[in-house]
C-alpha cells in the first residue's frame, strides 16, 4: 500500500527562509505560508512577499527561479573583507538547514559567492 503522496513547502521550508532572510510569517493555511519583509521596514508594501505552496511532487528539476543574496557588502571592499563575510553567512545558513554546495569564484576576477540549497534543494547564492 503507498504512503501518503509527498508534500513540499512543509513549515521548515518557510521557517528557513523567514529566519534567513529576516522576514515574518503573515499568514498559512493547509497550503501554503507568506513571507512578507519586516513590518516598517523600507521593504514593507514594495518587495513582492514569498508565498510557499504545497505540491504533491518532489522538487525533480533545477529552480525555475533563483536567489543571490548579498551579505559581501560594496563592490569597494577589499575582496578579503567580502569573501570572510560571505563564508560568514553562509555558515549561518548553513546552521539553519541549508548546504553549501561550494565556492564560486575565478582566479583573477575581483567576486566571490557561495553556492548552496535551501531544506528542499533549491539553489541559491550568497555573495
Amino acid at each position: 500500500m503507498a504512503g501518503p503522496p509527498h508534500r513540499t513547502a512543509e513549515p521548515a521550508v518557510a521557517s528557513f527562509w523567514e529566519s534567513a532572510l529576516g522576514w515574518r510569517q503573515t499568514w498559512s493555511d493547509d497550503d501554503q505560508v507568506c513571507l512578507e519583509p519586516p513590518e516598517g521596514s523600507p521593504e514593507d508594501g514594495i518587495i513582492p512577499d514569498l508565498v510557499f505552496l504545497r505540491v504533491p511532487e518532489a522538487k525533480v528539476a533545477k529552480n525555475r527561479l533563483h536567489f543571490d543574496i548579498r551579505a559581501s557588502g560594496s563592490w569597494t571592499d577589499p575582496i578579503g573583507t567580502r569573501r570572510s563575510r560571505v563564508d560568514a553567512e553562509a555558515n549561518r545558513l548553513a546552521g539553519l538547514g541549508a548546504t553549501i554546495t561550494g565556492a564560486l569564484s575565478e582566479d583573477g576576477l575581483d567576486h566571490y559567492a557561495v553556492g548552496m540549497k535551501d531544506p528542499e534543494g533549491n539553489e541559491f547564492d550568497i555573495n
